[in-house]
């Protein structure tokens, strides 16, 4: 079934995702028959090793239900959790996997790093998915308070950058707080201990901590962060397994429908894969938005490239990106 999919498949396959949240799809432009004469006959695609998170709907409902294995049985289908996104573009940068899905924070330390990954789509943005918690009893009672405080993240995340700007917002500087680098479940037992004054995290860890601990939210992404979703690719597999691409894109645009429209089987099967409470699944998937996937909107990139001047601007990156340069161009 994949063997006629080609570049004006994924064309289409992007497209309609981008229509479907209501964006306009640069790739769309590209006349078919122009698509056509760029396409060669594709060596048959051996294995395919996706990188995911429990933040990953989409994946996990396609991976819970071997959509991918129908659709490509021919394909050695692989899938390997990580923690965050830094570690997902790691394990991609060095050739463990082919493709994944991060927040928008890991896709500029690894472009700044000289990584040889590619954009390949995205899904609409969730700025109520993250947030920054601190204690009920905290005297912590807004943004500004942060200065001088303890804060817990996973260092190059998206709640990396939704810090960086709730900082900005409180008219601190970064040099004002005293950020603490660690993996969520690591950071999740600090705050517990009380020995970090905040925690800036992004859910289904924060769904969990909310019902759990029951802490103040200081903020959330609105106003701060888009808190965008990528997918990334290695540049050889985009370009040289398009067809998967728009496999892969129509099995997750598929996924989100079950997620919107069967939220009982969504969380039964999210339930069943990550251990974790139902109730917990539940409350991060009310935060979710519909979550088609598509190519990145204009709109889009632009807020990818104010995420890579922020970093920048404190001297988290050594040198100013261009994220255009890394976009998947078919």
């Amino acid at each position: 079934m994949t063997a006629d999919i080609d570049k004006r498949t994924l064309l289409r396959v992007l497209a309609t995702g981008a229509a479907s949240f209501g964006i306009f799809s640069p790739l769309a432009l590209i006349p078919p028959a122009q698509a056509a004469t760029k396409n060669a006959a594709y060596a048959p695609l051996q294995q395919l090793r996706i990188g995911y998170q429990k933040s990953a709907v989409n994946l996990v409902i396609t991976k819970q239900l071997g959509w991918l294995e129908k659709r490509l049985p021919a394909t050695k289908i692989s899938w390997l959790e990580f923690p965050a996104g830094p570690q997902l573009l790691e394990a991609l940068s060095v050739g463990s996997l082919e493709f994944g899905l991060t927040g928008d924070a890991p896709p500029v330390f690894a472009q700044a790093a000289g990584k040889d990954l590619v954009y390949v789509g995205a899904e609409p943005p969730k700025p109520d998915s993250s947030a920054i918690l601190t204690q009920a009893d905290s005297p912590l009672r807004t943004l500004a308070d942060l200065k001088g405080r303890k804060v817990a993240l996973q260092k190059g995340s998206s709640a990396h950058y939704l810090l960086v700007r709730a900082v900005e917002k409180a008219g601190l500087q970064w040099g004002d707080i005293q950020p603490i680098y660690l993996t969520p479940a690591d950071a999740r037992a600090a705050f517990e201990r009380k020995s970090v004054d905040a925690w800036a995290i992004w859910d289904p860890f924060y769904a969990a901590t909310e019902l759990a601990v029951q802490p103040r939210v200081l903020a959330n992404g609105r106003g701060l962060s888009n808190n965008n979703s990528f997918y990334l690719a290695s540049r050889d597999f985009a370009t040289q397994h398009p067809q998967a691409i728009a496999v892969l894109f129509e099995e997750l645009t598929r996924a989100d429908r079950l997620a919107q429209d069967d939220r009982k089987q969504a969380i039964q099967l999210i339930t069943d894969f990550s251990g974790l409470d139902a109730g917990v699944v539940s409350l991060f998937l009310t935060r979710r938005p519909r979550s088609p996937v598509a190519a990145l909107a204009s709109q889009t990139v632009a807020d990818q490239q104010r995420v890579a001047q922020a970093f920048f601007k404190i001297g988290l990156i050594p040198k100013p990106l261009n994220v255009a340069d890394a976009l998947l161009k078919l």
